[in-house]
């Protein structure tokens, strides 16, 4: 609960922070179009993710698999997408970092062993 409440007051303080430097730097109209294109680009490349984590997950259900790592995917996809439509330069960092498949593999050990310290520590009920 504090580390959420840390992240509420620390995060949009340093966006403030790098949007008003960004827009000292390279002026406000260019900063102003930087935040909507990486929206755009961020829609996109969500969209088209998204989908082909669908039809992954498709797939492993129909030979029987559980769609374990689809899920997880779809998981990062969807936050990655939020964080994009966010304005902000480190959100949307953040979020081209779990759109992409390369840095979201590299991420997605590190989601795996949260949600299992908390299921460990019973913060997280899964009913069967």
């Amino acid at each position: 609960m504090r580390l959420l409440m840390l992240l509420i007051i620390v995060i949009p303080a340093l966006e403030i922070g790098v949007l008003i430097f960004s827009g000292r730097t390279i002026g406000a109209i260019p900063t102003i179009l930087l935040i909507i294109l990486t929206g755009v680009l961020g829609a996109w490349l969500a969209k088209q993710q998204g989908l082909e984590t669908l039809r992954n997950a498709q797939q492993q259900m129909q030979f029987g698999q559980i769609p374990g790592a689809a899920i997880i995917d779809g998981l990062c996809i969807l936050v990655g997408g939020l964080l994009l439509l966010t304005p902000g330069f480190i959100t949307d960092t953040t979020g081209f970092l779990l759109l992409i498949p390369f840095t979201r593999n590299k991420i997605k050990p590190l989601l795996l062993k949260f949600i299992k310290n908390m299921i460990d520590k019973n913060q997280i009920t899964i009913i069967r």
